[in-house]
């Protein structure tokens, strides 16, 4: 099995430990920091063996030469971010399949948050790290990608199992979730979500990992055919395409309650 551990870094992301019980190999899933993340493997006596990344941005990478100086971990990261990511072992894209451990992980191409972005599955742990370009109720801002490519990246996942655990790469669920509510008003599994969300951070829990059944349910990124989100947004005859950049511009310009 994988034995995966959360480290909050920066403001509000997350990085990842896991495990490969079997083997003893443990990968740093996109270290945007590097002291924490030491910290954390020393206490927990694991000896870093990989770093894995999902694309180039510094909150994901920051972390990545000083740990591999000290750690020689192998790093593999995405190929089409070859140009913008020093220090990759192996380079993967869409369709690929990675070897960590004994454990096998797909990788999924998924443009839109930024054009070389990745994703890694491992199916036989039913785990899916897909970085930022999927989140708790909500999916990543377009940097560098457009509307299209980014819902044709999503509907990748709604093909895995639904019992599929999302670790995402960001606490944003809170806001994702009064966003969501204004879109889908009338939902009522969101709205019972939104309510063990704001409890959770009121103790200063975290929302993720979260299930891929909830997500189907609640997350409107995942849903521009739904037919109550399409009425209130008067898109009855749209396409998916269009009903998801309507969404996604929504939720560029949105305001959360103060």
């Amino acid at each position: 099995m994988l034995d995966v551990r959360q480290i909050p870094i920066l403001s509000d992301n997350y990085s990842y430990l896991i495990k490969d019980t079997d083997t003893g190999a443990v990968a740093v899933i996109d270290p945007g920091v590097s002291d924490v993340i030491l910290e954390k493997a020393d206490e927990l006596g694991w000896t870093i063996t990989d770093i894995i990344l999902t694309h180039h941005h510094d909150d994901h990478i920051d972390g990545l030469a000083d740990i591999k100086k000290k750690t020689n971990a192998k790093v593999t990261g995405p190929k089409k971010d070859r140009h913008r990511i020093d220090g990759m072992d192996l380079m993967v894209d869409g369709g690929d399949h990675i070897q960590f451990g004994s454990k096998t992980a797909k990788v999924f191409y998924v443009p839109g948050h930024t054009l070389g972005h990745i994703a890694y599955w491992f199916e036989d742990e039913d785990i899916l790290f897909p970085g930022d370009s999927l989140f708790s109720l909500g999916c990543g801002r377009l940097f560098e990608g457009t509307p299209e490519m980014m819902w044709q990246s999503l509907q990748q996942y709604l093909l895995l199992p639904e019992k599929t655990l999302i670790y995402s790469a960001h606490e944003y669920t809170l806001s994702n979730a009064e966003f969501s509510l204004t879109v889908d008003p009338d939902n009522s599994d969101l709205k019972k979500r939104v309510e063990k969300i704001k409890s959770l951070r009121n103790d200063n829990q975290p929302t993720v990992p979260s299930l891929l059944s909830e997500e189907l349910k609640t997350n409107p990124f995942l849903r521009p055919n739904d037919i109550r989100i399409r009425e209130n947004l008067n898109m009855l005859s749209a396409t998916d395409a269009d009903v998801f950049k309507e969404i996604r511009k929504r939720k560029d310009n949105f305001q959360p309650p103060s």
